[in-house]
């Protein structure tokens, strides 16, 4: 619980709740800029929700890789791997904390987006919206937690900040892709996921792929254990 703590009370110095409002604004930006594309009277709840499916893919995997960038690159250039390990504290249980502090940091700039998009067009169906935000949420988190790892494992922090520029890249383009391909990356989850999506002039709701993001969440959760098992067992990173 000690460096659990400490994860959360260098989020005051770190800039995090700042970079987590920037996201929330500008997904909700581009939603609105979404909702006066159409007849917001007659389907205000479908457009919303198809900005928000636009403007995830947009912002959040940018936003996502400078969040964790700043959360690991503060432990290369402070010796704070060194001095946790000094005092008890493993690689993979430092990464895990950081995993917790930064993915609720995450969690409720992502819900916050989706209330505020839930506001512009409303809340019914709930169950869309709720389904919607929950799958947002984890795939959000999927992609943090690969970010945090690559920072992790990799000093220099361009090379995560590059993949964060690729995977949006990915992320915009995979709702043009064959199903199976949007499956391989964790950027083309924000495809499976989308609530809503235009089909020419007219927008129209779709169902989120539920069993494909918990496919996600299953597979990254356990990928994630096995990294942060092997950084258990060394000493320094290499």
């Amino acid at each position: 619980m000690n460096v659990l703590r400490n994860e959360f009370a260098k989020l005051r110095h770190l800039h995090l709740v700042a970079l987590a409002a920037s996201m929330t604004a500008g997904i909700v930006a581009l939603t609105v800029v979404g909702t006066m594309t159409g007849d917001v009277a007659q389907h205000a709840s479908a457009l919303s929700l198809a900005g928000l499916s636009l403007a995830f893919p947009l912002v959040s995997p940018l936003m996502i890789a400078v969040v964790a960038s700043r959360t690991i690159d503060i432990e290369h250039h402070g010796n704070g791997w060194l001095l946790s390990r000094a005092t008890g504290v493993t690689l993979g249980e430092l990464l895990r904390a950081k995993v917790v502090s930064a993915g609720l940091v995450v969690t409720t700039a992502t819900v916050v987006a989706v209330s505020l998009g839930a506001l512009l067009g409303g809340t019914k169906p709930l169950w869309t919206w709720l389904g919607y935000a929950g799958a947002m949420v984890v795939v959000n988190l999927a992609v943090l937690t690969l970010h945090l790892t690559v920072s992790t494992l990799a000093v220099n922090q361009l090379i995560s900040l590059g993949i964060g520029v690729l995977g949006t890249v990915v992320a915009i383009c995979a709702s043009g892709f064959p199903s199976w391909l949007a499956h391989l990356t964790p950027w083309g989850y924000y495809a499976l996921a989308s609530a809503a999506d235009y089909r020419g002039d007219h927008v129209m709701t779709l169902s989120p792929s539920y069993t494909s993001v918990a496919g996600l969440a299953v597979v990254g959760v356990a990928l994630f254990l096995f990294v942060t098992a092997r950084l258990d067992r060394q000493e320094f990173l290499a």
